[in-house]
């Protein structure tokens, strides 16, 4: 199976002949091609932003390289504003798939690219729109609080979107004879059941890196690093949380690590934010949560699949291109639109 889009939807001051476009095959999901090793990537990538007038938004949780390079680095929340808010013609997005979608759903018009197509989420994966569907008409009387981390079609079927940066101020103007339905991590929706005495009922889904931690080798850590502050994401299991002296998205991690007066952090989330955290801190140690094993599963597998090669290979052929069907798009909208109005006071 192959795709190659259509001459119109190419774009950029340099143009490329439709003849030297390589196929897409989308069961390999990203440009597979040779890349001239004369070439450096780098200067090639800064050079296609300003001829393409395209802006690259990054993840925390991409290679320390692409970090570098991108024109804006952040969590969720930042991310979905900066989309909002560009006025690039194309927006290339080093992150997974749902990411990119809520670019393009809040710009209809304008290119989106995603490296590799196969950078899913798990916790998005985990909740399909079909059986969410079902899961919601048990519940007609409650509203739907959907993390942002979900796809196109479930957030379609929600009433306001929410991040880890915003989730708590989200809930917290919801009056608390309103019953919600919070979807898809429930490790999140307990979190915040647990801190706002609230009983929203929790679809079954979780990140796969923010489930692999340790609790008794992080007990362990403690023990040896005695005073030093856990750091954790809100999308850790409880028993992590136990044990964490703050608790918050990516960003507000990041935050706190500077202003804290610490010297020394154990971090419970994707090691991926510990690039931006230390050269916020370059004097400071910044230690990762162990997990259950000794591999890298604090790595998240999906977010690794961008790769610098596949970056200039996305952004030199304009392929893969995210697109979505326009009623799903237009459902999606409305409820990313309520939580960027809710969420004007989050700096």
């Amino acid at each position: 199976m192959e795709y190659i889009r259509s001459d119109k939807r190419m774009s950029g001051t340099k143009r490329v002949l439709m003849e030297a476009l390589p196929l897409l095959d989308v069961r390999v999901g990203y440009i597979n091609k040779n890349i001239d090793s004369s070439i450096n990537l780098i200067q090639a990538i800064n050079r296609l932003k300003k001829e393409k007038n395209a802006v690259l938004l990054a993840h925390y949780y991409q290679e320390p390289e692409i970090q570098d390079i991108a024109d804006y680095i952040g969590d969720s929340l930042g991310l979905a504003r900066r989309a909002a808010e560009t006025e690039a013609d194309i927006i290339v997005f080093a992150g997974v798939h749902f990411m990119a979608e809520t670019a393009k759903i809040i710009n209809p018009n304008k290119i989106v690219l995603l490296p590799d197509l196969n950078a899913g989420c798990s916790l998005a994966d985990s909740c399909p729109a079909d059986e969410f569907a079902d899961f919601k008409a048990k519940y007609p009387d409650h509203i739907v609080i959907s993390y942002i981390n979900c796809s196109a079609a479930t957030k379609a079927q929600s009433d306001i979107i929410c991040t880890s940066s915003n989730a708590e101020h989200i809930v917290s103007q919801i009056p608390l004879d309103q019953p919600i339905i919070f979807a898809p991590d429930r490790n999140l929706g307990g979190y915040l059941n647990r801190k706002m005495g609230r009983d929203m009922v929790l679809w079954d889904g979780v990140c796969i890196v923010h489930q692999v931690f340790s609790e008794q080798k992080l007990v362990r850590l403690k023990a040896r690093y005695s005073g030093v502050p856990v750091l954790a994401h809100p999308e850790c299991d409880a028993p992590i949380l136990r044990h964490a002296d703050f608790i918050g998205s990516t960003s507000q991690i990041r935050k706190f690590a500077v202003s804290d007066k610490h010297d020394t952090f154990i971090v419970a989330t994707e090691e991926g934010i510990l690039h931006q955290m230390q050269k916020d801190s370059p004097t400071k140690t910044f230690i990762p949560a162990p997990p259950e094993s000794g591999c890298n599963c604090s790595q998240c597998p999906h977010m690794r699949l961008n790769t610098i090669e596949k970056l200039y290979l996305c952004m030199e052929y304009e392929l893969p291109e995210i697109t979505l069907d326009e009623n799903i798009r237009l459902s999606a909208l409305a409820p990313i639109e309520k939580m960027l109005e809710m969420s004007k006071e989050i700096a």
